[in-house]
């Protein structure tokens, strides 16, 4: 319980940061905006490192972390950019594809077994994302293709996770991912940068900085006290945050077909994620 209190709590942040993240690129270019999202949680990093030492940084396998911190820094970026476009509902609603695209990287990539069942809830997954996209039917902006995009990237580095999570410890994948988006988003900065024009945009990008370190410290609380596939589906919540914060700060409500998609998309998300926990009992029950 502790760790599903955690995790609900950071989505509701991570959904505030969207949200700031969304008000904001009507005056802030994208990458500048990301520049500060991952501000927060690059100075998060910096003291951990100052407190336990540069040991923090020793990595089995560093070319991964390196490219996890550059997936991380791809799928804010390109999130930022197509959430400007579509309603904030409609985007987390889209970005929910990711779960299923972890399912079949990890099949494809990592060679885990994927049964008929869950194949047939990555079909469905998949047909939800359609009917909340329309593609064709002009309900939803373009720009929806590239929160799938984004999607994708996340669900890469999830796989990434898989990878290392056997490897390194979860506070040298949270540095690397840190220091290398950070610096990645930093090399382009001097060129997009833009002075803040008020006094709420300066609130904006220091408050967003903060807030989304504070929820990646929770995420990451979660995940210690809890299996990731208890916690998981907590995400789900981001969908009714996103809802929240799209109607009172954007006055944009989902229609009923987005809510129908979205509605497929959760319930066969849901579905995986109990086959993967019964898949892991089952690995635990043996002794694997």
């Amino acid at each position: 319980m502790r760790g599903v209190a955690l995790m609900a709590m950071g989505m509701f942040l991570f959904s505030g940061v969207d949200t700031m993240g969304k008000f904001l690129t009507e005056t802030v270019h994208p990458i500048q905006i990301v520049w500060f999202r991952q501000l927060g949680l690059f100075l998060g990093v910096v003291v951990l490192i100052a407190i336990r030492g540069r040991s923090v940084l020793i990595s089995s396998n560093p070319k991964l972390q390196i490219g996890r911190g550059v997936l991380a820094a791809c799928s804010a970026t390109v999130f930022i950019v197509g959430v400007s476009y579509v309603p904030l509902a409609d985007a987390v609603a889209i970005t929910f594809v990711a779960p299923f695209m972890v399912t079949v990287m990890g099949a494809l990539i990592l060679r885990e077994p994927v049964g008929l069942r869950r194949w047939t809830a990555v079909i469905i997954g998949f047909i939800g994302t359609l009917i909340v996209i329309r593609p064709g039917m002009g309900v939803i902006h373009p720009a929806a293709v590239l929160l799938i995009v984004a999607a994708t990237a996340f669900a890469l580095r999830q796989i990434l996770s898989r990878i290392l999570a056997g490897e390194d410890e979860t506070q040298t994948t949270v540095a690397y991912t840190a220091i290398v988006s950070w610096t990645l988003l930093t090399v382009p900065l001097p060129f997009i940068w833009q002075n803040p024009s008020s006094s709420l945009e300066i609130g904006l990008l220091l408050g967003m900085a903060v807030v989304a370190a504070f929820a990646e410290v929770l995420v990451i609380m979660a995940l210690d006290a809890a299996q990731a596939v208890v916690v998981a589906p907590v995400q789900y919540s981001l969908l009714i945050w996103g809802t929240f914060y799209g109607f009172v700060v954007f006055g944009q409500l989902p229609d009923a077909w987005t809510w129908l998609g979205a509605l497929i998309i959760i319930a066969t998300g849901l579905y995986t994620l109990n086959r993967e926990r019964l898949a892991l009992k089952s690995r635990n029950l043996n002794g694997d």
